[in-house]
């Protein structure tokens, strides 16, 4: 493995290999002193690091103790030792590299370093898998190291969060994770998760009116596993959070009676070349009285106005047969330079609803998007991966 950080670093690797082997060097010469700590005194080097930190020290400055500390943490707790080349790992990782590891070569447990490491701050650390499955599965296992060493571990899921926990193991002893709210897990010194739980609950934050209501804490440092996956291939793929209008069916059929009611030039105009449509003062007051509304365009009457310029174009631009048809009960639109159907394509913003009532249709509810980040911009927001 070690020739395939020397291949992935690229013309300066052996320089590089060589910096990164001095932490390895350093790391193993602690290891005596680190192996006579009692458990205690290994578990309280978590507060002693962030004490120092506060004192004005550095990641930098902790990363030869902290992991020498994981790895005499994991060798006690699940009995696996860090090898040199899963420390360079670390350290990669620590700086912000990517690490190339097949599946077998403990990138696992390689995670464990930095992650440590990074949740010291205090920021949370999340650690991004492939799956729901592996976030579990890696947060319970890697878990009874962070947890020897005094850290809090959650683990998201498709159908809710988890908490890693010493008290309630199931009937094997093996399964330490149990039920938790979503923001405790999301707020854990290190949360595993996949880039859809921890995409989505972004999304879903910034959709909240209360703050208190959002899950996240500020982004500080992730740990990406299967990277070029995430960020090259899926780079601009969108998580998309959408869902019904509120607007009423029964509004589109009302309104389509209203638009044959008024008189083209009298009370409205339209402009064909783009496609839209406009009240004059006419219109305006006829419609005021129709309604019965003081200010057809207050605050209030916004998506009446809405209605009715969808009506007026529905009806006075838009021809059946020529811009859509009516197929199986459903309006199709039509290619405007090629004439051919485009099943499954909507006109949006309430237009293809009014087509829909003009025609006697079945209205169906548009699909709005409320919220959307591709996985290259999500990652982005963090202020170290």
């Amino acid at each position: 493995m070690l020739k395939r950080f020397t291949n992935l670093l690229g013309d300066s690797n052996e320089r590089v290999i060589k910096d990164l082997q001095q932490f390895v060097d350093k790391i193993n010469e602690l290891e005596p002193n680190f192996q006579a700590l009692t458990d205690q005194e290994l578990r309280d080097k978590t507060t002693e690091f962030r004490s120092r930190l506060k004192q004005g020290e550095t990641l930098e400055d902790l990363l030869i103790e902290a992991f020498a500390t994981v790895r005499e943490a994991s060798v006690r707790s699940i009995g696996l030792r860090h090898f040199d080349v899963q420390l360079l790992g670390g350290v990669a990782l620590h700086q912000g590299r990517i690490a190339e590891m097949k599946t077998g070569e403990g990138k696992t447990l390689v995670a464990t370093l930095p992650a440590y490491l990074n949740a010291l701050s205090g920021n949370g650390v999340h650690v991004v898998t492939v799956n729901d499955y592996l976030a579990r599965r890696d947060a319970n296992w890697m878990g009874t190291i962070y947890s020897t060493l005094g850290l809090s571990i959650g683990a998201l899921q498709n159908q809710g969060a988890l908490m890693y926990s010493t008290d309630k193991p199931d009937d094997t002893g093996e399964d330490h994770m149990v039920s938790a709210a979503r923001h405790d897990a999301c707020r854990a010194d290190i949360t595993y998760g996949t880039n859809n739980e921890f995409g989505f609950d972004y999304l879903r934050d910034n959709m909240v009116n209360d703050l208190s209501q959002k899950v996240q804490p500020e982004l500080s440092y992730a740990i990406v596993d299967e990277v070029d996956n995430i960020l090259i291939d899926e780079a601009r793929t969108p998580l998309i959070i959408s869902g019904p209008s509120q607007d009423s069916p029964s509004d589109y059929k009302r309104f389509a009676k209203l638009g044959p009611t008024l008189q083209q030039d009298l009370h409205y105009t339209i402009d064909v070349k783009h496609r839209s449509a406009s009240l004059t003062p006419d219109g305006i007051d006829k419609l005021e009285q129709m309604l019965k509304v003081k200010n057809l365009y207050s605050e209030e009457n916004v998506r009446t106005v809405a209605f009715v310029e969808n009506s007026l174009k529905a009806e006075a631009i838009f021809e059946r047969d020529r811009d859509y048809v009516v197929k199986d009960g459903q309006v199709v639109i039509v290619d405007e330079f090629t004439g051919r159907l485009m099943p499954g394509r909507r006109y949006s913003e309430g237009l293809h609803q009014a087509l829909e009532a003009k025609e006697n249709l079945e209205v169906r509810r548009e699909s709005i998007t409320y919220a959307t980040i591709t996985l290259q911009n999500y990652f982005r927001l963090y202020e170290k991966n």
